[in-house]
């Protein structure tokens, strides 16, 4: 926080603010830095989403606040650091606007904790995790590990997450790309470092539109082991957090299933069909994804592709 006292008038800053339990003056310096359009509003923010008690933390949140879509670009959205630090219940019982209440209780779910049977969303998404969200990944890698003073540690999730069990996949001709199917475009819509396609046919042909050559190194997985990499993906950028990586993906399947809106029977059945193949390109850099999801109810696939240098 390098230039704080000289914004704020000389005082303590905000990290001793939170170590002596300063919480009051925190928010106050927040909310003046958040007038201003100052960047230290988020790394104040942070401070206080992680470590004020929970009654004052939901003072982030009111209308003077404003900082239901504010981020430490440090790290992630601070209705994400919040949720990170308290159960659902002590959440449940404070007086969050209505979406960041929604945010935190996917949060919750995702960190493996466990809300009411049947409750669900008011999309359909329902708030506690399916079998295959559960299995590709653990608790502890699916959200942010964010720290006291500021900053957050991740996993990277690729796809595939290397070469081995993977073989030689000729690709057939090109044919055409369908267009304009929600579905895509939602595919497309989950990161700006990937390209999305879809095809009438079967996963190679989708595969054949963005793979670089006539022929990968590609294999078959379960959805399952996909899942993370999507969520992930969608909730890259440090003003997204991973329940919105969440309901993205839940609502990509709800298009891919021709569903209005998601629902637990919907998603479930359309994951038990999709045949997933996954390829690797020379080219791939630290960040990288490439896969394609064929539906042979439909008879439509589509493929996913992109890599890059730039960690998250």
């Amino acid at each position: 926080m390098i230039g704080e006292e000289v914004r704020y008038g000389r005082g303590p800053s905000g990290v001793r603010l939170a170590a002596e339990g300063r919480w009051d003056e925190l928010l106050e310096r927040f909310r003046l830095a958040r007038a201003l359009h100052d960047p230290l509003a988020g790394p104040l923010g942070h401070l206080f989403a992680y470590g004020a008690p929970a009654g004052l933390g939901a003072g982030l949140f009111d209308p003077a606040g404003g900082a239901a879509t504010l981020a430490d670009h440090d790290a992630g959205p601070l209705w994400e650091v919040f949720a990170t630090r308290h159960p659902w219940p002590v959440l449940d019982a404070l007086p969050l606007p209505p979406a960041v209440a929604r945010l935190a209780a996917h949060t919750r779910v995702l960190l493996g904790e466990e809300l009411p049977a049947g409750e669900r969303d008011a999309v359909g998404v329902p708030y506690r995790l399916q079998p295959w969200e559960e299995g590709g990944w653990e608790p502890d890698a699916r959200v942010r590990e964010y720290l006291p003073a500021g900053g957050a540690r991740r996993a990277l999730h690729l796809v595939p997450p290397g070469r081995e069990g993977l073989a030689t996949v000729e690709l057939p001709h090109p044919g055409k790309r369908l267009t304009g199917l929600p579905a895509t475009r939602l595919l497309a819509g989950l990161a700006d470092w990937t390209t999305a396609v879809c095809v009438r046919g079967r996963a190679v042909d989708a595969v054949a539109q963005l793979a670089g050559g006539p022929e990968v190194t590609g294999g078959e997985l379960p959805f399952a082991a996909l899942y993370p990499a999507l969520v992930h993906l969608a909730s890259a950028r440090p003003d997204r957090g991973a329940a919105q990586g969440r309901l993205a993906v839940w609502q990509l399947l709800a298009a891919m299933n021709g569903d209005g809106a998601p629902s637990r029977a919907g998603a479930q059945a359309l994951v038990g069909r999709l045949r997933c193949l996954v390829w690797s390109e020379p080219a791939d850099e630290l960040r990288h994804l490439h896969l394609a999801l064929e539906d042979p109810a439909t008879g439509l696939a589509w493929a996913l592709s992109g890599t890059t240098a730039e960690p998250d």
